[in-house]
């Protein structure tokens, strides 16, 4: 769309200056001209072509003054942004130390629990593997015993 405009423009700026080089011994012409509180003699095509140019210097400096504003809008917003990208990737990483430490705590916590769980099971393995070997010489002495007393029968029998 802006290609189309500056086009057109160009077009009407190089077919203005081409229809001025053609008529130039008219617009060079003077004329008497009134200006409201005096008459002057004046070519008017020179005056309306210089009248014209300074638009057309107002206008290109307006162009000018709009895009250079435009820039350093765009510049200061642009530092901005960056500066917001900036502080949102450092709260990011700030999230993720601070998550790191609190899994290696937690993580921490539930090896410190699981071995104590450990130990605790262990001595209670330990409890009972030795009331269990208590139980089974108790079971072997009263089985002895028995078996003691059974011999003892059958040998006053016979």
């Amino acid at each position: 769309m802006m290609r189309l405009i500056n086009f057109i423009l160009l077009f009407v700026l190089v077919t203005l200056i081409i229809f001025a080089a053609i008529n130039w011994q008219a617009i060079v012409t003077p004329m008497l001209l009134s200006l409201l509180f005096a008459n002057i003699e004046a070519p008017l095509g020179l005056v309306l072509l210089s009248i014209t140019g300074l638009l057309l210097l107002l206008f290109l400096g307006f162009i000018v003054y709009m895009q250079s504003s435009t820039l350093m809008i765009r510049r200061k917003l642009t530092k901005a942004l960056e500066a917001q990208r900036k502080l949102a990737d450092d709260a990011e990483v700030s999230r993720i130390t601070e998550l790191r430490r609190y899994l290696e705590t937690e993580l921490q916590a539930l090896k410190v629990q699981s071995t104590e769980v450990h130990q605790q099971t262990e001595s209670h393995l330990a409890a009972l593997e030795a009331s269990v070997k208590d139980s089974v010489e108790e079971t072997g002495r009263t089985l002895s015993a028995y078996i003691g007393e059974l011999e003892d029968r059958m040998e006053n029998k016979q």
